[in-house]
């Protein structure tokens, strides 16, 4: 369980009482609206109360308090929600819903910063083509011939799953190593140690989603 920040107990009054989340105009209306968002992700999600206060670092009273739109929270008790349910602080103020849709046209995707200070990583471009701070996330990536992070490998939470667009690509997982070309697929345990290189002469576009364990 996360740590509670200092000055707060493990009850629902010190979870809202500094730095009080002070909604404008209809007070109640705006905090029955933040209960409601909160309640409505978390079963979206498929989250019990008590899960979801675990995961944020707040007494299951103070959060049943809050999703019947009761109570006075903190604004750090609001940021420890929104990033427990993986949304953004304003949708959880503004009780927004999230479109149905989300269009990235071609090369115009957010650009992901590098993987790791090398500058081996700086070579590969890549691009999210699906909202950031959602469940799944989507990257388009190119990788330049004869590049390689051996010797740099990976392990986090999640799945991922990479489609090879065009032009090959090797994947390290664990101890084992797999060579793919154009139209392959391979899925694997991003807990295991894993790297990729390219061995060929052009450019290969790889498409991976990655999905958290936590979801």
């Amino acid at each position: 369980m996360p740590r509670k920040p200092d000055g707060e107990s493990g009850g629902s009054a010190g979870e809202f009482a500094e730095s009080r989340f002070a909604p404008a105009g209809d007070g109640d209306g705006e905090l029955e609206t933040i209960g409601t968002t909160v309640r409505s992700t978390r079963r979206l999600l498929g989250m019990t109360v008590e899960a979801l206060a675990s995961r944020a670092g707040v007494s299951t009273g103070a959060l049943s308090q809050l999703e019947r739109g009761q109570g006075n929270p903190s604004l750090q008790t609001l940021q420890r929600l929104a990033a427990a349910l993986s949304i953004p602080l304003v949708q959880l103020l503004q009780g927004a819903a999230q479109p149905d849709h989300h269009v990235v046209r071609a090369g115009l995707g957010p650009r992901l910063p590098a993987s790791s200070d090398d500058t081996r990583d700086l070579q590969v471009l890549r691009e999210l083509l699906t909202p950031s701070g959602g469940r799944l996330q989507v990257i388009r990536s190119e990788v330049p011939p004869g590049f390689s992070n051996e010797g740099r490998s990976y392990r986090h939470l999640g799945q991922e799953c990479v489609v090879v667009l065009s032009g090959r690509l090797r994947v390290s997982v664990g101890q084992e190593v797999v060579d793919l070309s154009q139209g392959d697929t391979i899925t694997y345990d991003c807990t295991a140690a894993h790297w990729w290189a390219n061995p060929g002469k052009e450019t290969t576009v790889v498409l991976g989603s990655v999905i958290p364990l936590a979801f």
